[in-house]
């Protein structure tokens, strides 16, 4: 009886939580937006303040959802964020990128075009300069212009959500990333038990017990030897090798 009332409380926390989040995207896109673009200041500066708002938004939501018993979470090593410039993560569920970004002030992130479309978000997108994912190309050159406006970058190099129990497989963007920009790479372990909100998940499919997600930051991965006696081609191909190797052997 209990675990069916505790199961009922946390599958009405996670609609509340799903919900305030809907209503707080509209609300930043309606109100908070437009006041941060008419604040003095050119385009870099509008960038940081709107990073700076949707990471203290992002941390405020974490901890609601800890209030609401929905989550439970363990942060390690927070302070080698502290001069990352490219994070990468695996990506067990989707709040997994706004644990990040309410762990990094000046956090900038790789979004999908479609959510561009999504008139809850658009102007937030916008604000903030976060990177559309359209060309390879401009990829590489808008992660440059990023790092060289002092903004960290998150990247998932899986390209999607992970898959439970499944080998996790990298694609090369974010090894392309390193190699061509020649920025060293902050990994970050995300574990989540019970698995959920996967993307074979929905947000009312609440596991029989609450979530608990350990985050932990690693040292630093240097690329600097990658870039000794090989072309970017096959740099980013020998380094999006290890970094598979290594995320599945730390996961393991």
């Amino acid at each position: 009886m209990l675990a069916k009332i505790n199961h009922g409380w946390r599958w009405l926390g996670t609609a509340l939580s799903f919900f305030v989040f809907s209503v707080g995207g509209v609300l930043l896109s309606l109100f908070v937006a437009p006041l941060l673009y008419v604040l003095p200041g050119g385009q870099s500066v509008r960038e940081q303040r709107a990073q700076r708002v949707i990471h203290y938004s992002f941390k405020s939501y974490i901890r609601m959802m800890r209030m609401f018993g929905v989550i439970s979470y363990e942060l390690k090593s927070l302070e080698k964020l502290n001069e990352a410039k490219l994070i990468i993560a695996n990506h067990p569920s989707l709040i997994d990128v706004v644990f990040l970004i309410s762990m990094i002030p000046n956090a900038n992130c790789i979004v999908k075009g479609a959510l561009v479309r999504n008139p809850c978000i658009h102007f937030v997108i916008k604000m903030s300069g976060y990177i559309i994912n359209r060309d390879a190309e401009d990829l590489i050159a808008s992660a440059s212009a990023v790092f060289s406006k002092g903004q960290a970058l998150i990247v998932f190099p899986e390209g999607t959500r992970t898959v439970p129990s499944q080998p996790i497989q990298l694609k090369r963007g974010a090894a392309n990333i390193a190699v061509r920009t020649n920025v060293d790479i902050t990994p970050v372990i995300i574990e989540c038990n019970p698995s959920t909100l996967t993307k074979q998940d929905r947000w009312y499919q609440v596991p029989n017990k609450k979530v608990r997600f350990h985050i932990e930051v690693k040292d630093p991965i240097k690329i600097g030897r990658y870039l000794e006696n090989s072309n970017p081609s096959k740099a980013a191909r020998k380094l999006t090798h290890d970094l598979s190797h290594y995320f599945n052997m730390e996961l393991e």
